[in-house]
């Protein structure tokens, strides 16, 4: 396979007509869980670290998103929680210990559901979190890859993964490595997991507003920040949820 734009374009093109067939029910129990949490005035939370992150403000905050949505972010421990700087690294994802510490700084109810992205599903911090948010009793939904997880060995003591925990799982399609044009001395380039990640991501927030369309009610989906009268009408929903969403960071 040659390296090039249009090389990639044909396996990211193919990838996410995959993941968009393979998926379709999952994407479907996805909604059905946030749409209830929501209708339960529940808000959802979005939790990816390193470039899984990207899939978290997909979910949470953003234009044509739904509202009642609040990113968690490894960095909300300095943020928020008055740790040092210093703490931020590479690894910290691999720590399980950090993972309490990002739910007790996090706005959480009883009604509130979670929506976790790793593409390796392996790392301590995720594996933990996902561990204490179902011993809290929340619902939880994890997009990762089902071939590079198979693949890996948890780094979490317990040898358990993300998708251990989850009501839902949405395999993302990702290869072992994420990238897909191999190179003629070894590696490769193209990753893809960031771009089917948040083709689910919106295809679950599109399912999500259909379901409460269904029954009669108006889903609290941000304008864009740069149209006229965008601001207004966002904070007038913001405000409902008021210290229970946070923006920016």
């Amino acid at each position: 396979m040659t390296v090039s734009g249009e090389a990639y374009l044909a396996v990211v093109t193919g990838a996410i007509d995959r993941v968009a067939r393979s998926q379709r029910d999952a994407v479907g129990r996805a909604a059905d869980l946030i749409a209830a949490a929501l209708r339960a005035d529940g808000v959802v939370h979005a939790f990816g670290t390193g470039h899984s992150e990207a899939l978290a403000m997909e979910i949470a905050g953003r234009a044509g998103g739904l509202v009642p949505t609040n990113r968690i972010a490894l960095r909300d421990l300095v943020l928020i929680g008055g740790e040092p700087a210093s703490i931020l690294g590479p690894h910290l994802e691999r720590d399980p210990a950090v993972a309490h510490r990002l739910y007790e700084l996090a706005p959480v109810r009883p009604a509130d559901v979670f929506v976790l992205a790793s593409n390796s599903g392996v790392n301590g911090a995720m594996v933990e979190f996902a561990s204490v948010v179902r011993e809290r009793g929340h619902r939880l939904i994890a997009i990762t890859s089902a071939e590079h997880s198979g693949r890996m060995t948890s780094r979490h003591p317990s040898g358990r993964k993300l998708a251990d925990f989850a009501d839902v799982v949405l395999d993302n399609g990702a290869p072992y490595g994420d990238a897909t044009l191999p190179l003629p001395d070894g590696g490769a380039v193209g990753a893809v997991s960031s771009i089917t990640a948040a083709l689910l991501a919106q295809q679950i927030v599109a399912e999500t507003v259909a379901r409460l369309i269904a029954v009669g009610e108006r889903p609290p989906v941000y304008l864009s920040a740069n149209i006229a009268g965008g601001d207004e009408h966002n904070a007038a929903l913001e405000a409902r949820y008021a210290g229970r969403i946070r923006r920016g960071s």
